[in-house]
Formats: structure tokens, C-alpha cells, sequence
């Protein structure tokens, strides 16, 4: 296959929650293919950090601090970039909040609304911010949710509601972006060796019981769920809209 149809040269990439992680892992491979990443996150140091890597490494990124459920600072970075001259054609819905693990009716209000601001509301409003500026000259958004999206995962109810919404968000912004040259799809990680799943992962006895329900048989790395990002977000997906991509060792089949 030729490498032209992951060549993402002369395009911006807008990846959130990309200080660490699976945004971390795909923050550097769209550069490496040639994008210009703006890496953001709530604290600037962790993505400055990302963003030095790439350019160490030959690659061109910048980075900003912007909190996702906060719906101001979303219309803040892009009126930043705005006056920069910058415009996205690629955003990577990525960042993502998951405050709290246990029974659905112990969880406080707080807890609730966190999580929906950040999983939801979030990349609804960034996912409507770019695609105002996609108009009429195309782009693709790749939306991170989970295999909790299809099956609702036990301590995580409203985790698992927000990544069914993220995928019916990404199907309905599919059919109505096509018009614009824009499309829209997701990818489903399964359990993953970050950070953000270390409630799972550190708990030896939910990651036996876990590990027997994926045929793989073992965690994904961040950097083997970033290359299907990649497919998405480039030429080689040209004709594929409002999909959702299981990266999951098989956990859905």
C-alpha cells in the first residue's frame, strides 16, 4: 500500500488529552507522518513535553493547555489558532474523565456531571468548533470511546453510558458533516496499559478476570491502538464515515 495514503504532510492535527497515554501515542504518529499536532490537555507541561519530543524528533507541534469541560476554553483555543492562521483538518477527540469506580448508586452528583461535561459535552462542542472551520474545505474527527460503548463494563456505568453517547454522536455527525467533506468515525479501545485504567490494571484480581475475556490474552499498549487512529484520520479512509473501530485483542467478537 502506497505510503501516500497515510501521508498527512501540510495538515493540522488537533489532538486532546494528548499529554499522556493513548493520546500521548497519537500525538506522535500523525506528526510522524507528516502532521503539524497541537497536543493539549489541562496542564501545559505534560503536553509541552509531548510537543518537544516531535520537534526533537523532526516533527512540528505545539501545545496548549485547554480543559475539555470547560466549554469557554474550547472556543478559546480555537479563536487562538484563528488568529494564528491555523486551521484543523484533523481532530482527535481523546481526552477523557473518569472520576470514579464503584456501584452507580454510591456515585455523587459531582462524579456524574464530570464525567458527562468531559466524555460528552466535550467533544460535542470541539467536534461543532471544528467543524465550523472544516466547512468547505473537508477534514476527518476520530473519536476516542471504548469497548464499554458495547458493553457496559461493572463500577463504570456512567463511563460506559458516555462512550455509547461518543458513539452515536460519531454516527449522527457522520450524516451530517458528508455534505461537508467531513468525515467522522471512532475507534474503540479495549483495555489498555495507561495510566487512566490503572483502577483495572493494578487490581490483579479484575485484570485475571479481565484477561480471560480477550482472546488476545493480554493488555494493549498505547502505541497498538494509535496506528488505527492513523488509518482514520487519513487518505487511506477516504470513504469510510460514522464506523466504529474495535482495538480490543477481540474482547467484542
Amino acid at each position: 500500500m502506497p505510503d501516500s495514503l497515510f501521508d498527512l504532510s501540510g495538515k493540522t492535527a488537533l489532538v486532546s488529552g494528548a499529554s499522556r497515554g493513548i493520546g500521548e501515542a497519537i500525538a506522535k504518529l500523525l506528526a510522524g507522518f507528516g502532521a503539524h499536532v497541537i497536543c493539549t490537555s489541562r496542564k501545559l507541561e505534560g503536553c509541552e513535553a509531548v510537543a518537544a519530543d516531535i520537534r526533537a524528533n523532526g516533527g512540528s507541534a505545539e501545545a496548549h493547555a485547554v480543559h475539555v469541560g470547560d466549554t469557554a476554553a474550547i472556543e478559546g483555543l480555537f479563536a487562538t489558532l484563528d488568529g494564528a492562521g491555523r486551521t484543523v483538518d484533523i481532530l482527535i477527540n481523546n481526552a477523557a474523565a473518569n472520576p470514579y469506580f464503584g456501584p452507580a448508586v454510591d456515585m455523587t452528583l459531582d462524579a456524574y456531571e464530570k464525567t458527562v461535561e468531559v466524555n460528552l459535552r466535550g467533544y460535542f462542542w470541539t467536534t461543532v468548533q471544528a467543524a465550523k472551520r472544516m466547512k468547505g474545505r473537508g477534514g476527518s474527527i476520530v473519536n476516542i470511546a471504548s469497548v464499554n460503548a458495547r458493553r457496559a463494563a461493572p463500577g463504570q456505568l456512567v463511563y460506559s453510558m458516555t462512550k455509547a453517547g461518543i458513539v452515536n454522536m460519531t454516527e449522527g455527525f457522520a450524516k451530517e458533516l458528508a455534505p461537508l467533506g467531513v468525515r467522522v468515525n471512532a475507534v474503540l479501545p479495549g483495555l489498555t496499559d495507561t495510566k487512566f485504567a490503572s483502577a483495572l490494571t493494578g487490581n490483579p484480581k479484575i485484570l485475571e478476570m479481565m484477561l480471560r475475556l480477550i482472546p488476545l490474552g493480554r493488555v494493549a499498549q498505547p502505541d497498538e491502538i494509535a496506528p488505527a487512529v492513523l488509518f482514520l484520520a487519513s487518505p487511506a479512509s477516504s470513504y469510510l464515515t460514522g464506523a466504529a473501530l474495535p482495538v480490543d485483542g477481540g474482547y467484542l467478537s
